[in-house]
């Protein structure tokens, strides 16, 4: 026991001491035990500049825009940075690193971003040593889907494996990374301005629960579905029209959507496995019947190598690691007895939501919610295939009842109402700004507006016509530019439509005018991008540098932003 005037002390001094510093007495006291030596030294703010390197692995550009404000955080702080993108970071700098920090997305299944797969392959196959660097990781998904932040998990997972000092424990991050990114920040700044005080390794502090999503499901009944593309098209194009009251939501957001599988497919699955449909299985600690579990819970189709490769080991044969649907692989390598069902279960992925820009407006269409899917068609391990959501959608019938949750899109917004706006869409992009035309119409915005549309045929494929066309007649639209690229000898794509407006499109940009791109990303938003460039070099007189940053102070200004898939 301690005396009484020694106790009252250390409640002094520990009252309103701060997490780290807490952190720092237990290691002082723990040394001090073992019998090391301290050194008692504080921290000058004279001291040498203290560097950090800031990476970033991104795929839709989130990545980047975190780190970006990060990087200037930092500096505010008098730290030297080094802001880098993992395709563009020297991998042998990574033994030489004394303060490491990495932004990372998660993409597809579970897999890092393509300019981060050079660094995510070096730290997993290569035997060096980290163990003079410092590191943290902030990993950025979307917990709709079931390999939430795995990629960051996976690369904070490695530099500790590799004998990296965890500085500040992963931070995973939901759609909405804003508040947690900065709290991640704010810790990694206080460790490593304090990190002249070193902790003993055996302190480790609890990663932080990620917050839930805690998205709102919100069920619709459908009240329309309509084929947008005439007779002769090569593509199938719905316009879907949702009934939901009270639906939280702006222009440029999205919806997610569950699809369910083919009953029939669930039906053949059942019966090959031998089980009872009314059989109960566990699934996220609940119990649902076979039946329920694989037609609304599961994913059952093109599963993934690493799903096969665990199929392969519950029936015990060997599997090519390919991917596969489920009712193949109950074919071909059956289920050897009635016990092997749970684990089948429990090895299948959960259904993924997939992601669809609203194409209605909260002014204009108050209690519905408007869709525009094209059914997807594909081709795997040489057999043509049918996206599940896009088919499941085009076979929606009315009065049909469907869930949804919304997903918030704060980097695509309508500026103020009487700014110009500019957008650029091909094929369902159009979606994005059928809502920003309808909520501007609504509204009375002021601003002009002026659409260039790219599509392939123009008596088949030019989506929402009439009310395009009316919208123009009316004023709402300023300038319309249209692109088919297959209704002359040379394909002419949405692009060239901008390059031959480039004056005018320079002269909207110098006014003030934001300018937002949706729809494919590869070729046509990187393709409408080099346009851009091209246009305000050439009209504003400037060099490819110049007009490069002159195009990312748009971008940091919030004039220039996409929403690309």
């Amino acid at each position: 026991m301690l005396a009484e005037h020694k106790q009252q002390l250390l409640t002094e001094l520990v009252t309103g001491a701060g997490k780290e510093e807490l952190i720092w007495i237990n290691g002082y006291l723990a040394a001090l035990i073992n019998g090391a030596a301290v050194q008692q030294e504080t921290v000058s703010p004279a001291t040498a500049k203290k560097k950090i390197t800031l990476v970033y692995g991104t795929e839709t550009g989130n990545s980047k825009r975190v780190a970006t404000e990060l990087a200037a955080k930092a500096k505010k702080q008098q730290l030297q940075v080094k802001l880098a993108s993992l395709d563009q970071y020297r991998l042998t700098d990574l033994t030489k690193e004394e303060n490491l920090f990495v932004v990372i997305s998660t993409q597809g299944d579970g897999e890092p971003p393509v300019a981060a797969q050079k660094f995510y392959d070096h730290i997993h196959r290569n035997g060096f040593r980290l163990d003079q660097v410092k590191y943290s990781v902030l990993a950025l998904g979307d917990s709709s889907y079931p390999l939430f932040c795995k990629t960051g998990e996976e690369v904070d997972a490695q530099l500790e494996k590799l004998g990296g000092n965890r500085l500040v424990p992963i931070r995973k991050c939901d759609v909405e990374y804003e508040e947690d990114a900065a709290a991640w920040f704010a810790e990694v700044l206080h460790s490593v301005q304090t990190s002249s005080v070193s902790l003993p390794s055996a302190v480790t502090l609890p990663a932080p629960a990620s917050a839930k999503s805690n998205k709102k499901i919100y069920t619709a009944t459908v009240a329309d579905n309509q084929l947008l593309n005439d007779k002769g098209s090569d593509k199938a194009i719905y316009h879907i029209e949702l009934l939901a009251d009270e639906v939280d939501y702006l222009p440029g957001d999205s919806v997610g959507i569950v699809p369910e599988n083919d009953t029939q497919l669930v039906t053949q699955i059942i019966k090959l496995s031998g089980a009872d449909p009314q059989q109960q299985v566990l699934h996220k600690n609940e119990l649902f019947t076979i039946e329920t579990v694989l037609k609304k819970k599961l994913a059952i189709t093109h599963l993934h190598e690493r799903v096969v490769k665990k199929y392969a080991t519950i029936v015990e044969q060997e599997i090519p690691e390919q991917k596969m649907d489920l009712i193949q692989l109950l074919r071909l390598y059956p289920l050897k007895h009635d016990s092997q069902l749970e684990e089948l279960v429990g090895i299948l992925p959960a259904q993924s939501p997939r992601i669809y820009t609203i194409a209605s407006s909260p002014a204009a269409h108050a209690g519905e919610i408007h869709l525009t899917v094209e059914q997807d068609h594909f081709t795997i391990n040489g057999k043509q295939q049918t996206g599940l959501c896009s088919g499941y959608l085009a076979g929606i019938r009315t009065e049909q009842p469907i869930d949804f949750f919304v997903q918030k899109n704060k980097r695509f917004r309508l500026p103020a109402e009487d700014t110009d706006v500019l957008m650029i869409a091909k094929g369902t992009g159009i979606a994005a700004f059928r809502s920003f035309l309808a909520e501007r119409d609504a509204t009375g915005a002021t601003g002009s507006n002026w659409l260039f549309f790219g599509e392939e045929n123009f008596t088949t494929d030019f989506l929402y016509q009439t009310e395009l066309q009316d919208w123009y007649q009316t004023g709402v639209l300023n300038g319309i530019s249209l692109a088919f690229s297959k209704n002359q000898a040379q394909s002419f794509q949405v692009q060239d439509k901008l390059r031959a407006h480039g004056k005018d499109v320079y002269a909207w940009i110098c006014k003030g005018a934001h300018v937002y791109v949706c729809g494919e990303k590869s070729p046509m938003s990187e393709e409408v991008e080099a346009v851009l460039l091209e246009v305000i070099a050439q009209y504003g007189h400037l060099s490819a540098q110049e007009a490069g940053s002159f195009f990312e102070k748009m971008k940091e200004e919030g004039r220039y932003s996409k929403d690309v898939y």
